[in-house]
């Protein structure tokens, strides 16, 4: 697939995308492969599969390639989803489909068919008041001790497979060192996820009405999907299931876990290939 990589000049930060051209175009809608916080090159395993069609990959503001170039010290989804918007509107007409990954947004008017991968509605869930409540934990925690110590709390909370409780809240801190974290605070508060992500995302509520009248008019429609190697209780999974009982849709099922389109050192099981099989096989119904 051939690259171009392209900036664009939003307020408050220039954001970077990178557009790959098809060396075969099989009639596909244009899709747009984006999460949050994660940068583009988080897609580098799945996007080479994806050969059939044009693909936009794009690093969100203040991640990757995309810094702010302005004091922007509330990075919102509705800012995330404008910025996406602006790419969508640069790279040309639609409709496109999208595939968002955990925190990735879209803007509707643009928008064909949305893949909604394990996304952390937190809002929708029935425990979301402990579990808004522990991603505030989480921030404050950050800003007082660091990342050590803040990314131990999260990795404690998205790995939690019961519904949370106050007994969570009341647990001791977790020990950075058992998640091979550091301890030492090195002073650095420029983390996306642990300084801002978690501040604004588990408060946000998806337009399900909106989205539900779309729909019945025959506007985007909406697929939750959740990864078969991911546990059932995680947040991120019932995010998923809960967004596809608000819609009255069937939940999609794809290969791997939450990041189920590329293989690493934690997740040597993963298969990009197949899931981009899958990915086909969902925007073609």
């Amino acid at each position: 697939m051939a690259t171009t990589t392209r900036t664009l000049d939003l307020p408050g930060a220039t954001v970077t995308y990178d557009v790959r051209e098809p060396a075969h175009d099989g009639g596909h809608a244009p899709l747009l492969v984006v999460g949050n916080p994660m940068a583009a090159d988080g897609f580098d395993q799945l996007v080479p599969a994806l050969d059939d069609r044009l693909v936009v990959t794009y690093d969100p503001r203040g991640t990757g390639r995309s810094r702010p170039v302005a004091a922007d010290a509330l990075l919102t989804v509705d800012r995330h989803g404008e910025d996406l918007h602006a790419v969508a509107r640069a790279v040309g007409p639609g409709p496109f489909d999208v595939f968002g990954s955990s925190g990735g947004a879209a803007h509707p008017g643009e928008v064909r068919r949305l893949v909604a991968h394990e996304p952390p509605l937190t809002a929708l869930l029935a425990d979301r008041d402990v579990a808004v409540r522990a991603q505030a934990d989480i921030v404050d925690t950050y800003r007082r001790a660091g990342f050590g110590p803040a990314m131990a709390k999260f990795l404690r909370l998205v790995f939690a497979t019961e519904p949370l409780t106050e007994d969570f809240l009341d647990q001791p801190d977790p020990d950075p060192a058992e998640f091979g974290l550091p301890t030492e605070d090195d002073g650095r508060r420029d983390d996306l996820l642990l300084g801002t992500s978690l501040a604004v995302m588990p408060v946000w509520e998806p337009p399900l009405e909106s989205l539900r009248a779309a729909t019945r008019a025959g506007g985007p429609q909406v697929l939750p999907a959740v990864g078969a190697g991911s546990l059932p209780g995680e947040m991120a999974y019932r995010g998923a299931v809960a967004l596809a009982e608000a819609l009255d849709v069937p939940v999609v099922v794809f290969p791997g876990d939450h990041g189920g389109f590329a293989r690493h050192e934690w997740a040597p099981d993963n298969d990009p290939a197949a899931f981009a099989t899958r990915l086909r096989e969902v925007l073609a119904c």
